[in-house]
Parts: C-alpha cells; structure tokens; sequence
C-alpha cells in the first residue's frame, strides 16, 4: 500500500473536495396552480407536467 511521503494540508484536502458540498435544489413555480416545484418534475400539488395532468392528486 501507498504510503504519502508528506502531509497534505487541510486546504489542498479540501479543494479536492469542494464539488461535494450540498447545493439547494433549483425551485420554479408552477403555472398551473403557482406552488413552489422542482424543474422538470410533476407538481405534486395539482398534478400537472407541461400543461397537462399527468397524475391524479387525491382531495382531503
């Protein structure tokens, strides 16, 4: 097994990692009824994708 000759710092550690950070999911609103949803989703309010309904939402 490889063995480092030298410490690597915590800032060149931590630039190899900088594309694994969290990032907040993209949110638009959907035309039909204006809720907040993820692009290129259904809307799980009214059910719809691209103007037309593709999922049946159940009233409560």
């Amino acid at each position: 097994m490889a063995h480092p000759k030298h410490k690597q710092s915590k800032s060149r550690r931590d630039k190899r990692r900088s594309h694994l950070s969290l990032k907040t999911p993209g949110v638009v609103r959907c035309p039909q009824c204006q809720e907040p949803r993820i692009p290129h989703r259904v809307c799980m309010n009214c059910g719809t994708y691209k103007g037309r309904e593709v999922v049946a939402v159940k009233e409560i």
